[in-house]
C-alpha cells in the first residue's frame, strides 16, 4: 500500500463534514442517541456504574464533562468511561455482528465528552458518531474469521475507533489522528474471558475502558505524542500478531488454526475496512435490541415468545424445550455456567435462563435479571428442561441471517415449533419510533415524568443547533420542584401528627 491503513482512515475521518452526511444518516444517529440515552437512564442504579462513579467523585478533578442523569462534572476522560458504561451496563444497547460482534453506541460517550471539553456543537458530535459506527462496524468484518473466534474480545476493535471519534471533535490533523490510533492501539487488547463462562461486571466494563483510553489517546496526540503508524499492518502489529498476514510481503497469508468452533483459515479482508469510504454509511446496517440480553439470544427469545403467547403455553406444562442455533451461540450461551447463573451479567448471556424466564413470564425486561428473579423457583424448574444443539447448516447462514429453531414439547405430548431468521431490531425488521418510545419510557420512568420524557425526545431529535454542553445539561435529572418538596414535608408532618407527636416536637 502507498499509505498505511491508519492514514487512509485518518484522511477520511479528518475530511468528513456534517454537510457530507445524507439526511437519513443524520436521522439514524439521532435514533441511536435516543436508544442509547434511554439505556443510560435505565442503568443509573446498576452496581458497576455506581462503583466507578463513586471512585471518580472521590478523585475529583477539572469539571470538563457531564455524567448522564446524575449531572456530576468531572474530567472528560472519566466522564467518557462512566457514560459509556451507562449505555452498556444493561446489555440493551445496539449490536452489530458480522465476523465479530460489537456495540458501536459505546463510542457515543467519547464524542459527547470531547464535545463538552472543547464546546463543540452537536453537528460536530453527530459527525464523530457517524465515524464511530463506520469504523467499528468495518472492523467487525476485517478479521476472517473474527477475533472473537480467535478468543479475543471486541474491545480490541474499539481501541482503534475511540481515538478517531474523540480526535474528530478535538480537531486533530491527519498526522495527529494517525498517532492517536497508534497510541490507543497498543494497549487495549482484551482477551475473551469477560464474556466466557461465569461472567462478571467486566463483561460490561472492558469496552467502555477502551473508549475512555481513546479520549486520552486523542488528547495525547493533540499535544504531540506519537504512536505507530503501521499499528495494523506493520511488524508485530494487529494483523501480524493475530495471524493470517505476511508482514514482510504485506499480503494476506491465510493459516489453518483451531478456534472456538474448530479449524478455520485465518486471514484479513482489507477492503472491508477501507474500501469505498463515504459511498454508503454502516450505521444504516446496525441493529437495535428489543431485549436486554446478549445479541444471539434475540431470535430465540422472539421465537419462544411467539410460541408461548400464541399457544397459551404455561411454564408448568413444559416437558422439554430444544433450541437449535449456530455453533458460536451454542458455545457462548450454553456452557455449564449458563445453567447456574448467579449474576445479572451471566444470566443475560445464558440462553437457558433467558428462555426459561420468557416461558415463565411471557416477556423479557430488565427486571428479568433482578436478584428476586434469579431466585424464582419457576425459572429453575424450567431451566433444566431446556437444551441446545449446534447446527452446521445454520452456521452457513450466519451472519447474513441469525437462524433459530425452537421446539417446545408439552407434558400432554403436543409439539410446537417455530423457525425465525432474524429478530426485531434487525435492519430488515427495524424498531419503529413507537418501539423506541416504549423502550426509552420504560427505561427512564424511574427518573423522568412523562412530560420530561417527551421533552428529552424532542431535544434529541432536534439537537443540531445545540452545543454539546447544552445538550448534556438537558440530560441531567433536575431536583424535585419546591411544590413536590412541600408535599413531601406535608406528608411527613401528617404522619407524625397521626402518631401523636406534638407540633413543637414535629418542628
Amino acid at each position: 500500500m502507498d499509505k498505511s491503513i491508519s492514514r487512509v482512515i485518518s484522511e477520511f475521518a479528518v475530511n468528513l463534514k456534517y454537510n457530507d452526511l445524507p439526511k437519513e444518516v443524520i436521522h439514524e444517529v439521532k435514533r441511536y442517541l435516543y436508544d442509547s440515552i434511554g439505556c443510560a437512564f435505565g442503568a443509573h442504579n446498576t452496581a458497576d456504574v455506581n462503583i466507578i462513579r463513586d471512585i471518580y467523585k472521590q478523585m475529583g478533578g477539572t469539571k470538563e464533562a457531564t455524567v448522564f442523569a446524575f449531572g456530576d462534572r468531572m474530567p472528560a476522560v472519566n466522564a467518557a468511561l462512566i457514560n459509556s458504561l451507562m449505555i452498556r451496563s444493561l446489555d440493551f444497547n445496539d449490536i452489530y455482528w458480522k465476523q465479530d460482534p460489537s456495540h458501536p453506541s459505546d463510542l457515543i460517550a467519547a464524542a459527547l465528552a470531547a464535545g463538552e471539553l472543547v464546546n463543540a456543537n452537536m453537528k460536530e458530535v453527530i459527525t464523530a458518531i457517524v465515524l464511530g459506527y463506520e469504523f467499528e462496524q468495518r472492523l467487525c468484518e476485517f478479521a476472517v474469521p473474527g477475533i472473537r473466534e480467535r478468543k479475543w474480545h471486541h474491545a480490541s476493535l474499539t481501541q482503534f475507533v475511540s481515538p478517531i471519534v474523540a480526535g474528530k471533535i478535538l480537531g486533530l490533523t491527519i498526522d495527529q489522528m494517525v498517532n492517536a490510533i497508534g497510541i490507543n492501539g497498543t494497549h487495549n487488547f482484551t482477551i475473551g474471558s469477560p464474556t466466557a463462562g461465569k461472567l462478571t461486571m467486566m463483561k460490561n466494563i472492558v469496552d467502555p475502558m477502551a473508549v475512555q483510553s481513546g479520549v486520552f489517546a486523542a488528547l495525547m496526540a493533540k499535544k504531540g505524542c506519537t504512536g505507530s503508524e503501521t499499528i495494523f499492518e506493520g511488524k508485530e502489529g494487529f494483523m501480524d500478531c493475530f495471524l493470517g498476514w505476511s508482514e514482510k510481503d504485506q499480503i494476506v497469508n491465510p493459516v489453518q488454526m483451531a478456534g472456538k468452533v474448530g479449524i478455520t483459515s485465518w486471514s484479513w479482508d482489507k477492503d472491508k475496512l477501507i474500501k469505498n469510504l463515504g459511498e454508503d454509511y454502516k450505521i444504516l446496517s446496525c441493529s437495535m435490541k428489543a431485549f436486554p440480553t446478549e445479541a444471539l439470544t434475540h431470535t430465540h427469545i422472539t421465537a419462544a415468545l411467539k410460541l408461548v403467547i400464541e399457544n397459551d403455553i404455561k411454564w408448568d406444562q413444559i416437558d422439554s424445550v430444544t433450541i437449535t442455533t449456530i455453533t458460536k451461540a451454542y458455545d457462548i450461551l450454553f456452557d455449564p455456567h449458563k445453567y447456574h447463573p448467579e449474576s445479572r451479567e451471566t444470566a443475560d448471556h445464558s440462553l437457558p435462563y433467558c428462555i426459561a424466564a420468557t416461558i415463565v413470564d411471557k416477556k423479557i425486561t430488565t427486571r428479568s435479571f433482578s436478584p428476586e428473579k434469579l431466585k424464582d423457583t419457576r425459572i429453575w424448574e424450567t431451566i433444566n428442561k431446556i437444551k441446545g444443539e449446534a447446527s452446521p447448516e445454520f452456521d452457513k447462514l450466519f451472519p447474513a441471517k441469525q437462524p433459530s429453531k425452537v421446539v417446545i414439547k408439552t407434558m400432554n405430548g403436543n409439539i410446537f415449533s417455530e423457525y425465525l431468521e432474524f429478530p426485531k431490531g434487525d435492519p430488515r425488521e427495524p424498531m419503529t419510533i413507537e418501539d423506541l418510545e416504549n423502550k426509552f419510557n420504560a427505561l427512564s420512568s424511574p427518573l423522568l415524568s412523562s412530560s420530561m420524557q417527551k421533552e428529552i425526545a424532542q431535544i434529541i431529535f432536534n439537537c443540531e443547533d445545540l452545543s454539546a454542553r447544552k445538550f448534556m445539561s438537558a440530560l441531567v435529572i433536575k431536583p424535585k420542584s419546591k411544590a413536590k418538596k412541600k408535599n413531601v414535608i406535608k406528608k411527613v408532618a401528617n404522619a407524625r401528627k397521626q402518631k401523636g407527636i406534638p407540633r413543637k416536637a414535629r418542628r
